[in-house]
């Protein structure tokens, strides 16, 4: 018999196969079995006729525990009844180990906490298995984007001497009797490798040292950051919702069964199209005062006023031209309006809000000269940043899009907790 993967069990109907896999789940009504196999790929139901298989294996699997590991071998049917349409008729069964007695995850309800801290064992259910193939869906759609797209993938450092957005947020880290600090974004290292590459992206892991418990912060997260020389602001918010566009377009395309196991609302995400509506900062504040909210101009948003700004579109909206002041050192001011930068945030819909942060940056030698005064970072661990600027300064722009935010939008999600294998939160290492 064949071996074969579940996912791809609708090319081998009335074939006999086998599948090796774990027993998720059983029941019984007499003289038949109905066990519920995984392999990774999907669950499918296998199903035992008595006298149709050997009958100390008919009576073994009584006993059997639930993740026990088992190759089943049989005739694949077409089941319309059955979650994935299709149903091995059991021929014979391998019991390659038991489970130990009493898998801590049960079919009945449990509380999150609980299945955090057996966050490994969580993810052989069929909903963390369809969040996490989504995200792996994404990752694949930006790296294909990209590349298309002429950008080059850099790797940039995970140890880094310096801040790029703050130092009240970051992993301090002892080396060789010096400071370092894990990253909070290969930004700045992207810029350098722009200057010498002209489109590259960096994609990884980034750490936020941010004492925050909402349901879209976490300790460790992983983001895309493309840089490009020559790109101006108004291109790069271009390149932003083309990308964004492409990624909704193939999770629909790639992912139905994931997001119908999820039991997403797809017509919400057929609804994402270029171009995506844009309103300024001042625009932003003025909505946001309409609705009641107590805020000012220069007021950073908080997650309940991105909530207010992403439910009034069906896309994603690009909020642009922030307060300088409320921005990291490096955007680029406006030149027509100083008091603001050339810098954007993109809001999800139905109230995920910010999944991207980006614009253009300061390409002059002498004005970036005087941010990294203003903002007092130690201009000795900035000298190799300014040399971007000293020897051949271009217009460039660039962003970062956060992949957990992104998962949690399409899945539809409550918490970021779940966008991620092992999540990294407040007060949360284990397991």
């Amino acid at each position: 018999m064949k071996k074969v993967r579940i996912g791809s069990i609708c090319n081998y109907v009335e074939n006999e196969v086998e599948i090796d896999g774990w027993l998720y789940n059983k029941r019984s009504s007499g003289s038949i079995k109905f066990l519920i196999i995984r392999d990774g790929s999907g669950f499918m139901q296998a199903t035992m006729i008595k006298g149709e298989v050997d009958e100390n294996v008919f009576k073994e699997v009584d006993n059997l525990e639930y993740e026990s590991a088992i190759k089943v071998f049989g005739l694949v049917r077409k089941e319309p009844r059955a979650t994935s349409g299709y149903e091995l008729l059991v021929k014979k069964i391998e019991i390659v180990s038991k489970a130990g007695d009493q898998y801590p995850i049960s079919l009945k309800e449990h509380g999150v906490s609980f299945l955090m801290n057996y966050r490994h064992l969580w993810l052989r259910s069929p909903r963390q298995n369809a969040i996490l193939r989504i995200r792996a869906e994404i990752i694949k759609s930006i790296r294909n984007f990209l590349d298309d797209h002429d950008f080059i993938l850099i790797d940039t450092p995970i140890l880094t001497p310096a801040a790029c957005e703050g130092t009240t947020t970051l992993f301090e880290t002892e080396y060789f009797g010096d400071k370092a600090y894990l990253t909070q974004s290969g930004q700045l290292y992207n810029e350098a490798t722009a200057a010498a590459f002209g489109r590259v992206y960096c994609f990884g892991p980034t750490f936020r040292a941010e004492k925050s418990k909402t349901r879209r912060h976490l300790m460790e997260f992983w983001m895309v950051e493309p840089e490009a020389a020559y790109v101006d602001f108004d291109e790069c918010n271009e390149i932003e919702e083309n990308l964004v566009t492409y990624i909704v377009q193939q999770v629909l395309k790639n992912k139905k069964n994931e997001l119908k196991v999820l039991k997403r609302d797809i017509s919400k995400l057929e609804k994402v199209k270029t171009p995506f509506p844009r309103i300024s900062y001042d625009e932003a504040i003025e909505i946001l005062k309409s609705k009641g909210v107590k805020i000012e101009w220069g007021d950073d948003f908080g997650g309940e006023d991105e909530t207010i700004l992403s439910k009034k579109y069906d896309s994603p909206v690009i909020v642009h031209r922030y307060p300088t002041k409320s921005k990291a050192f490096y955007m680029k001011p406006d030149p027509e309006r100083p008091e603001v930068v050339l810098g954007a945030d993109m809001l999800a819909p139905e109230g995920y809000g910010e999944i991207i942060g980006g614009g253009q940056r300061i390409d002059d030698y002498q004005l970036l000269e005087e941010r990294i005064k203003e903002h007092n970072l130690p201009r000795e661990s900035y000298e190799w940043y300014l040399d971007i600027r000293k020897f051949g300064g271009v217009p460039h722009s660039g962003f970062g899009l956060g992949i957990e935010r992104t998962v949690s939008w399409l899945c539809d999600l409550n918490h970021v907790r779940e966008t991620i294998p092992f999540p990294r939160m407040l007060n949360k290492i284990y397991p």
